[in-house]
């Protein structure tokens, strides 16, 4: 794509480093579907992400409470032992891989380019490209319900379980194949927004000026670029085996099933981290917004952040405890374990040293931000408790453990993602969130997250298996079963409300005619609050100069003669209007998901015809071709390449 440089509006003396922008100007509809399919906005994709995740929320949820219903009373027959294996396996696989990981691509999406002072991603069309391929890949996914039945492996879907002698349908095939397409996705993104925070950054604005979020997201994206890799190559190995007569986990053929264990777990530990580093970043904004107070120990909570994406690649066999790896293995991943606790440790007390002696505000945002940190510290104490080879052998594969990662999971990453829709989303959307509403969410979130998750540790250890059909009245499995069936029916009521509160807010909104909110209604501390909200098209008028460390809250308390530090100005004073004009943008363009839809043609041809993989290909061809000849818009083209010069020499 061609691209062309902004002048920048510099105070005397600071030297501009010119940052790639658009060469086309971007329509400036915001409504209609057409707008929403063909568009490249960042913001947009952010909010598809968001709403996507949130469609297949909806799928995992009910596929949970189907299994709570099975396991609520002994003996039950709610479910066939057969189905129930396809429902946990389902639950487990789109709940981290089509919910958890698109919520914090939606915040990255949306937040990242404006939180470093870019105008939108480096590759706006390989950005939606990667939106349409991940949603088409979790459709694909799906369709297995309505094509023969879901996998039944379990969400990590052992070897030699994943074969066809155990699995003979094609509900493991989708499964592989949908996770496939959607992995693309995920590869994608991470290059593009790596390259956004390397490159695209405001002027004055280093790494160490960067907000916590847009650290941890970049870690993040660090881990999918080398993570989804190693999945890809399980992923391969397994469509070879399924669907081409190899054997690479075949044991009478002389395979090692524990290949699949190693390279699952390799990508799916520091999967664990890619779900959980997101939401670590959104607490890291929203408590020193509502403690009054910049974040304790800023370059402490950057490189924990780091060590953890490091430390992640070397504690995946703890996993394998109970496999036969050996005792020397078993003892290196053990202290492995042990010293990952570490960086994790200290984040959790930088958010309590920044809340001590805060101005604290205990909104719906904070709420859920300080529920994270309590719950995920439950949920990391169980865990590094397993990091004891025999503790993990008398435990592993029961309740204990799947309380333990809900915990983290649902009690970490999932509390600090609504907790930071609710902070963001006056930025997106122009209103409120209802706060008595958010409340409300929050305590019947905390009661149903731990009357479900709670139960699950005493179970555990009173012996009830993982994936356990159904038991007997003899195991004395009654009571707490109950319990956290009940909790999980408020768990799941408290999470639709997040959508309740979006429609009456905004139906309240409207109705009295109100204007949006300020750029500014909480008072915050980085850049994304200092344009109008909901955030412009282009989202700044010109590019913001950075000075320090939560640049946009030190323009508006300053100290006076004396040293006390005073407020001299507001967020909405000083938030640039939103009006720039003759800002090139990307144009839209509906090659993205075209070349996304063709891949899932080709998935199935795979799967059922490798004739259906032609019409695919074709059309996968003929994107490329179009999406490569695309032209850019109505400009002229020599004026607009006499106008990238002037600009380039003002600049210079």
């Amino acid at each position: 794509m061609a691209m062309m440089e902004e002048p920048l509006a510099l105070p005397s003396g600071t030297v501009a480093r010119s940052r790639p922008l658009g060469a086309f100007s971007r329509p400036r509809e915001t409504s209609g579907l057409v707008t929403w399919l063909t568009t490249v906005d960042h913001k947009k994709i952010g909010i598809m992400y968001g709403a996507a995740a949130l469609f297949f929320l909806i799928i995992g949820g009910i596929a949970a409470l189907m299994i709570r219903v099975q396991l609520a009373v002994p003996d039950s027959e709610f479910l066939s032992a057969e189905f129930y294996n396809q429902v946990f396996t389902m639950h487990g696989t789109v709940m981290v891989f089509l919910v958890v990981m698109p919520i914090g691509a939606a915040f990255a999406n949306y937040l990242m380019p404006l939180q470093v002072g870019a105008r939108d991603v480096a590759f706006p069309r390989i950005n939606a490209f990667s939106f349409w391929v991940f949603f088409f890949g979790g459709l694909m996914l799906n369709t297995s319900w309505f094509l023969g039945g879901g996998a039944d492996g379990g969400w990590f879907n052992y070897a030699p379980n994943n074969g066809i002698a155990f699995s003979p349908s094609n509900g493991i095939d989708f499964w592989n194949i949908g996770l496939f397409i959607a992995g693309i996705g995920s590869l994608t993104g991470s290059v593009n927004l790596i390259t956004t925070v390397l490159n695209m950054r405001a002027p004055g604005m280093s790494l160490m000026k960067t907000p916590v979020f847009t650290w941890m997201t970049l870690v993040t994206q660090f881990l999918l670029l080398l993570a989804i890799p190693v999945l890809t190559v399980a992923q391969i190995l397994l469509a070879s085996d399924r669907l081409f007569g190899a054997n690479f986990f075949n044991v009478e053929q002389g395979a090692d099933p524990l290949l699949w264990q190693h390279l699952f777990w390799i990508f799916g530990h520091p999967e664990v981290y890619l779900m959980i580093l997101p939401a670590f970043g959104i607490v890291s904004e929203i408590i020193p917004t509502f403690s009054r107070k910049p974040i304790f120990g800023y370059p402490f909570m950057v490189f924990s952040g780091i060590a953890i994406g490091f430390m992640g690649w070397g504690v995946w066999a703890h996993h394998m405890f109970v496999s036969g790896i050996g005792p020397l293995s078993v003892a290196a991943f053990t202290v492995a374990t042990m010293f990952i606790a570490v960086p994790t440790g200290v984040k959790i007390l930088n958010w309590l040293a920044t809340m001590w002696g805060g101005k604290i505000i205990l909104n719906t945002a904070m709420l859920f931000s300080i529920a994270l940190v309590i719950q995920f510290t439950v949920g990391g104490l169980s865990g590094v408790s397993h990091a004891m080879a025999a503790h993990d052998t008398q435990q592993t594969d029961t309740y204990y453990i799947v309380a333990h990662f809900h915990y983290v999971l649902f009690g970490g990453a999932f509390f600090g993602f609504i907790g930071g829709m609710y902070f963001w989303w006056p930025k997106a959307f122009g209103y409120m969130l209802s706060e008595r509403i958010g409340k409300l969410q929050f305590w019947l979130m905390v009661i149903g997250f731990n009357l479900t998750f709670g139960p699950m540790h005493i179970l555990g250890l009173q012996g009830m298996p993982r994936r356990m059909q159904t038991y007997s009245d003899a195991h004395g499995f009654n009571f707490w079963n109950m319990a956290a069936t009940i909790g999980s029916f408020i768990l799941g009521f408290s999470t639709l409300m997040i959508l309740l509160n979006a429609f009456v807010s905004y139906r309240k909104w409207v109705a009295a005619d109100r204007p949006n909110v300020g750029a500014d209604p909480w008072d915050a501390r980085t850049l994304e609050w200092s344009i109008q909200s909901p955030a412009p098209d282009h989202n700044f008028d010109h590019d913001p100069v950075v000075t320090s460390l939560d640049d946009f809250w030190h323009r508006k308390y300053q100290k006076d003669e004396n040293g006390v530090l005073r407020r001299v100005a507001t967020g909405d004073e000083l938030a640039q209007p939103g009006n720039g004009e003759g800002v090139h943008l990307p144009a839209p363009s509906y090659w993205p998901i075209v070349l996304a839809g063709s891949i899932p043609i080709i998935g199935y041809g795979v799967i059922y015809s490798l004739w259906l993989v032609i019409p695919g290909a074709v059309l996968m061809m003929a994107s490329i071709y179009g999406w490569a000849l695309e032209p850019a818009d109505d400009l002229d083209i020599d004026d607009h390449h006499d106008d990238h010069a002037k600009e380039l020499e003002t600049v210079s």
